[in-house]
């Protein structure tokens, strides 16, 4: 027996196989599109629909890992909750199965015609969505390939002394089995590996069934292994998620060693009673624990919930919303997830924006220099958040998006900016009127605040429509980001053109108030600014409108939105002063 060659081919095979799944998910999951993200954020709201929805996305991707992470992902980013998130895990470890099943269907002989029939599909065509099938069934020839040179590799072993020693001991010591199941799993990151590995053991008669059992329960153990080094870096409400993940698969290993005997006994019924292929056997008992896993432990989803929290209480007060733009997000579930955070992070900013403008706007009525300082570090605010949101998107650019998400990204970077644009006017508004209020309080200590061209422009009717008009535009706009209700729309629109036809008024009346000597000319111009700002601020609300109407609205959490009578121009303005 040449043992070289023997590891060099199952390594080999292993490798093959590893990245035949690997090639398949990404494959799915670029078929599939915005779907996988559609199902995680609709289809839980029911502990029932968690779970299904966790089979079908696992179903997809081919990893339970990756469903977990992506949970993981969306728990942390504030998208799920732990119980939803549960429920999801559960409905992966079931999802998983479906690779047992395909691995059972001896298609070793066919997979290298299909891994080239996969390469033609894959390099000889340009639409995308067929290149992606491509990379689905090279990854599927190259997964059956994989098993064929793994399996080959592992023949000679039943010659090995040693490893039949080691089988027999699995056979009669099903604790060092659950151990072998979970190191080996957890090595190489993939439950998929370790089934494929032991349907081929069994197959070659290397293993008893009673012997395999617990090594098939020690996979689901070692698979959380991903989903815990997920949440490294990441928040409490992730890492209860991990561990409610590790509590199911242990406390389900639990009950299927003690009931190891029946369970072993149903098993062979079935196997004698469907007439089962060895591999598909495998397949069978792993669709088999980890349905009796999920039908025990569904009832206890509330309860593993409130436990997760006891044992990782979040000790963290914070007075105000997390920023959502978490990169373990972006590095573990993917840029699409990502994009959900930013959108999070978008609304957060927005309603900075609308507080501070609506800081100034008392300011205007009540002149009181209170609001100055609130204003400004407001300012601050806006701008810190503009940045990290800025560069967080940078950071999702550099991953490959598809048409809808680059589109999205793109808007999102303009809201951003259009908002942070708001946030610099009504400073400026801020300073502007702050100038005013300390000319007229010097004014009224010379006595000389209502003489001749001396009386300040406050209370102008057509001033104060245009502060109302803004603010309630910064408020639509808020609307529309939040909610993604297109029925603010035309009310925006409208408000934004008589934004501009009373700045057209208002700048010709101060500038004949300067030129008839009426007025002082440093007030008026104090004031042409402060309708300048305003009517820039009804400009970028516009923008604001066209830039989320053609892109943004596929974040909107509402399934069905009240179309807007008015059509918008389909393109995306470029942030301007």
């Amino acid at each position: 027996m040449d043992m070289q060659a023997m590891l060099f081919q199952f390594v080999g095979g292993l490798g093959i196989f590893l990245f035949g799944i690997s090639l398949m998910g990404d494959g799915l999951k670029l078929t599939a599109g915005d779907s996988l993200r559609e199902l995680l954020q609709r289809f839980t709201s029911t502990p029932f629909k968690a779970v299904l929805t966790g089979v079908v996305v696992t179903s997809l991707i081919q990893s339970s890992s990756g469903t977990t992470v992506l949970a993981v992902g969306l728990v942390s980013s504030g998208f799920m909750t732990l119980q939803q998130a549960i429920g999801v895990v559960m409905g992966a470890n079931i999802g998983t199965t479906v690779t047992s099943f395909i691995i059972g269907i001896n298609l070793g002989q066919y997979a290298l015609p299909i891994i080239g029939a996969g390469s033609i599909l894959m390099f000889f065509f340009k639409n995308p969505q067929i290149k992606h099938i491509g990379q689905v069934i090279i990854g599927f020839g190259m997964l059956f390939y994989g098993l064929e040179l793994m399996g080959t590799g592992m023949e000679p072993l039943q010659e090995v002394q040693a490893f039949h020693d080691l089988m027999a001991r699995l056979s009669t010591n099903p604790v060092l089995g659950v151990g072998v199941g979970t190191v080996l799993t957890m090595v190489m990151q993939s439950s998929s590996a370790t089934i494929g590995i032991l349907q081929q053991l069994y197959a070659q008669g290397s293993i008893t069934l009673g012997g395999l059992l617990p090594v098939l329960f020690g996979n689901n153990i070692g698979t959380t292994i991903t989903a815990l080094l997920a949440t490294v870096g990441a928040n409490v409400a992730a890492r209860q998620t991990a561990g409610a993940h590790v509590f199911f698969n242990v406390m389900g290993t639990i009950f299927s060693i003690i009931l190891l005997h029946p369970f072993t006994l149903i098993i062979t019924y079935a196997t004698d009673s469907l007439g089962l292929a060895p591999a598909m056997q495998i397949a069978f008992a792993h669709g088999l624990f980890n349905i009796l896993n999920v039908i025990i432990l569904f009832w206890f989803i509330p309860q593993i919930a409130r436990l997760m929290e006891k044992l990782m209480p979040d000790k963290q007060v914070e007075e105000e919303a997390p920023t959502h733009l978490d990169v373990q997000v972006l590095r573990n579930a993917g840029p699409t997830l990502a994009l959900h955070q930013a959108h999070k992070a978008l609304i957060q900013l927005a309603l900075i924006v609308q507080e501070q403008f609506d800081l100034a706007a008392l300011y205007y009525h009540e002149k009181d220099e209170k609001y100055v300082k609130q204003i400004h570090i407001l300012e601050n605010e806006i701008n810190q958040k503009d940045i990290h949101l800025t560069d967080y998107l940078g950071l999702i650019s550099e991953y490959e998006l598809g048409q809808s998400d680059t589109e999205v990204l793109s808007a999102m970077i303009n809201t951003s900016k259009y908002l942070e644009r708001i946030g610099d006017h009504t400073t400026q508004i801020t300073d502007n009127l702050t100038e005013a209020v300390h000319i007229e309080k010097h004014r009224i200590e010379e006595g000389k605040a209502n003489t001749d061209g001396r009386k300040m422009q406050w209370g102008d009717s057509k001033l104060e429509r245009m502060f109302l008009l803004a603010q309630e535009n910064v408020a639509g706009i808020v609307h529309l980001i939040d909610l993604g209700d297109r029925s603010v729309v035309s009310d925006i629109l409208e408000r934004e053109a008589e934004i501009d036809a009373l700045q057209e008024k208002l700048r010709t009346r101060y500038i004949n108030l300067i030129r008839s000597g009426k007025s002082c000319p440093t007030d008026n111009i104090l004031f042409i600014d402060i309708v300048a700002s305003l009517e820039r601020i009804g400009d970028h609300t516009r923008k604001l409108v066209t830039n989320h109407l053609n892109f943004l609205y596929h974040y909107s959490p509402q399934d069905i939105i009240e179309e807007s009578e008015l059509s918008v121009t389909p393109k995306v303005d470029q942030p301007a002063n």
